[in-house]
């Protein structure tokens, strides 16, 4: 039985595309970009960017000695969300001032006075640094948490009943153990995978320009279909490799719980690296110089990622305006589709809506591409 031959398409599609893998194997540039940066840079975001403020330092300024003022005292230091600083009020001052702590509490002198009142309410002072309101709001919820449960202690210490509240019971669906890591590691995925996707293809097109085998090309039967494909299947396997390495160092090293499938985290990736590789290549065939073209790559694709995705800054509480740009993004749908994937698992109602979109990014890509590669010189 004879083995049947290949299209005269097809070897030549197999020609190029080994062509273009031998190249990437000498080339030290596309390993780097491939292995070794998606490691590093996962790291940095892994390590480097926390949102939690689980270790506040803050003063504590004991202007009354008395037993209960002692008491409220030692479950501030005891509380496992604060550092806490003893210190005069001018000592605190100095200390707010130059950073050293992020706000400070003063028990006043009559504090003990004052409880032992009809009324049996005292007051505290809490000063805090205002040039950062999220830690601001941080030091007084952690303070109002501590004053309440020394409240709650008190009360069952005199064996009398606390007035009515409203007690509220946080239940985290997704992310129950309620840490940033849960979330920014997988919408850093997305930035290393943009990054990665736009950088290996933005130089391809480029070099040939430069080393003059680009000519050789033309005077070739290579069809414009099979010389951008013959670009896209290597850097399309590497992609893939990258994303199974991000993957495993959020799983494995950072703990990151993954929910998803496999098949859909494949799915999802092939989709955005159609946008991503799509736009490199467009943008390598359309500058013809890898410094340029590199540049234009980590800016157009770096800089909106890390800005208009989501990743970080909270789309809803942009201006109209920006909001409107950010559909513009594919890192955006890549982020949500990640997030989903990591934190929830596969809502196909979700992922379908964003990874359709994401196709629709990289066949625009993959268009313009095309319309911008031409088989004659200029």
């Amino acid at each position: 039985m004879k083995t049947p031959r290949l299209s005269p398409s097809l070897r030549r599609l197999w020609a190029l595309s080994l062509k273009e893998s031998y190249q990437i194997v000498r080339d030290p540039s596309s390993i780097l970009i491939a292995f070794i940066l998606p490691m590093v840079m996962l790291v940095i975001f892994g390590y480097g960017v926390n949102l939690d403020s689980s270790s506040l330092r803050v003063g504590l300024v004991m202007e009354d000695t008395g037993a209960e003022a002692q008491r409220f005292a030692a479950r501030m230091i005891g509380s496992p969300y604060m550092q806490i600083t003893v210190g005069t009020r001018p000592e605190m001052t100095e200390a707010l001032t130059r950073g050293a702590v992020r706000g400070f509490v003063v028990v006043p002198a009559d504090f003990t006075a004052q409880l032992h009142r009809t009324s049996g309410t005292a007051p505290l002072q809490i000063i805090t640094d205002g040039s950062e309101p999220n830690v601001a709001n941080f030091v007084r919820a952690y303070v109002r948490g501590a004053w309440q449960e020394w409240q709650a202690q008190r009360a069952l210490a005199k064996g009398a009943a606390l007035p009515a509240q409203i007690n509220v019971e946080s239940r985290f669906w997704f992310n129950r153990s309620a840490e940033s890591r849960n979330f920014l590691i997988p919408g850093s995925i997305t930035i290393i995978m943009t990054v990665i996707g736009a950088l290996l293809t933005s130089l391809v097109v480029a070099r040939e320009w430069e080393r003059g085998t680009m000519e050789a090309l033309l005077a070739t039967p290579v069809t414009r279909r099979e010389l951008l494909l013959s670009k896209l299947i290597p850097y399309y396997i590497l992609g893939m490799v990258s994303m199974v390495i991000c993957v495993g160092v959020a799983v494995f090293l950072f703990g990151v719980p993954f929910r998803g499938s496999i098949p859909m985290l494949l799915v999802s990736t092939t989709f955005f690296l159609m946008g991503a590789l799509g736009q490199g290549l467009f943008l390598s065939t359309a500058l013809r110089n890898q410094f340029i073209a590199a540049q234009a790559a980590l800016n157009l694709a770096f800089l909106p990622s890390i800005m208009l995705s989501g990743f970080i800054f909270e789309i809803s509480s942009m201006p109209a305006p920006i909001r409107a740009v950010t559909y513009l993004f594919p890192a955006r749908y890549f982020v949500t589709a990640m997030q989903t994937l990591f934190q929830a698992g596969d809502v196909s109602g979700l992922l379908w809506r964003n990874l359709g979109i994401l196709a629709l990014a990289g066949l625009i890509f993959l268009a313009l591409t095309a319309a911008k590669t031409r088989r004659h010189l200029d």
